[in-house]
């Protein structure tokens, strides 16, 4: 567990389903965990910081260790409506739309593909896009992308919280950006 920046949490683990290392995020202040898979050395840390009461899913295939932050601390778990399709009557997950205030006070944008759309493979190593092979349509989707996420450049924001790969701390704005073209 590493503070990145004032308030954001940092922590990666390897995926047991797709066998990479991914990154989740907590902020404390808000109470808000960010795609949360379990960390190596399991909860207890956040009972000493401050348990989450909300999860937040960049996308529907971040459930990951979700239910087990249920199960400890009670969170309530959010994902974009065009995801809860996704989820069984047993994974309770409550939608929220582009636009919408979420728990913490944070607020959902359309570019939150950024959560499997772009990653960085290596720490120190740039924002690129997941391999083509992950798109139905690799140049559509691509441009796309690149759309939302010039849209998301626009915005006042200093950090890129990325769900695979190393975040960029204090030049998210500009990496996206330049990035998006």
């Amino acid at each position: 567990m590493e503070e990145i920046a004032p308030g954001i949490w940092h922590w990666t683990a390897l995926h047991p389903r797709i066998g990479i290392r991914v990154s989740s995020y907590y902020l404390p202040a808000e109470r808000v965990l960010i795609d949360p898979i379990a960390p190596v050395d399991g909860l207890d840390w956040f009972e000493e910081h401050g348990p989450p009461t909300d999860a937040l899913l960049t996308n529907r295939h971040h459930y990951r260790s979700c239910g087990e932050f249920v199960a400890r601390f009670g969170v309530t778990v959010h994902c974009v409506r065009e995801g809860i399709h996704e989820f069984s009557d047993d994974r309770h997950v409550e939608p929220f739309d582009v636009g919408d205030e979420l728990p913490g006070g944070l607020a959902a944008h359309e570019a939150l593909a950024v959560a499997d759309g772009a990653v960085r493979w290596e720490p120190g190593g740039p924002l690129v896009f997941v391999p083509d092979r992950y798109m139905d349509d690799p140049e559509a989707t691509k441009e796309g992308l690149r759309v939302s996420y010039r849209r998301l450049a626009s915005l006042e924001f200093r950090h890129l919280l990325l769900a695979h790969g190393e975040p960029f701390v204090g030049t998210g704005r500009a990496v996206l950006g330049a990035f998006a073209g």
